[in-house]
């Protein structure tokens, strides 16, 4: 069944001033090899994302893949969703009433360690919204919780605290969630 995106929503949509369609002025400019996060596009991009990622807590494993989708949105380092198959779901608990709602993938659930229960390490969207339903059941996971890797490259958090994009060498900013971003 396909959850039908709220008109009110939709209309929140369409007030965002960046859309990665033109890089603003005080964007970095990429070098060869890197991206910058402002030519990624508004409304979101879902991405195949064959690299080995994992995740870890305290030398536990709790992801590993290399059939990830990676939601690529202006302004912002990707955040990585693992196929439930890739993770250790037995070493997660669900985190009672505590939900948020995504303008672009709709109702979240957020997932913590059965060792803390009350601390929320990820989220998943059991219908999201148009287009973004191949991201049911998928995993993301906080980078500012976990050890968190892509590539073999130990990725920085995003920062604020609020999101969760994975910073990579390959990324270029400035990225939202920094003071003063809250309008990007």
């Amino acid at each position: 069944m396909k959850i039908k995106v709220p008109d009110w929503l939709l209309n929140a949509r369409n007030k965002w001033t960046y859309t990665g369609q033109q890089r603003p002025d005080f964007a970095i400019a990429p070098n060869e090899g890197q991206v910058s996060v402002w030519d990624f596009p508004r409304p979101p991009a879902l991405v195949p994302e064959k690299r080995t990622l994992e995740v870890r807590w305290e030398g536990q494993s709790l992801a590993l893949s290399q059939n990830s989708l990676a939601v690529q949105e202006t302004a912002s380092p990707p955040t990585y969703y693992v196929p439930p198959e890739d993770v250790n779901v037995e070493a997660l608990v669900k985190v009672p009433g505590k939900t948020s709602l995504c303008e672009w993938k709709g109702a979240s659930t957020y997932w913590a360690l059965k060792s803390k229960p009350d601390k929320a390490i990820a989220w998943s969207y059991a219908q999201p919204f148009p287009p973004f339903e191949p991201l049911a059941h998928y995993f993301a996971f906080y980078p500012q919780y976990l050890e968190c890797y892509l590539a073999g490259e130990r990725v920085t958090p995003q920062p604020g605290g609020f999101y969760a994009g994975w910073i990579t060498q390959e990324l270029v900013g400035p990225f939202k969630g920094e003071p003063g971003t809250g309008h990007w």
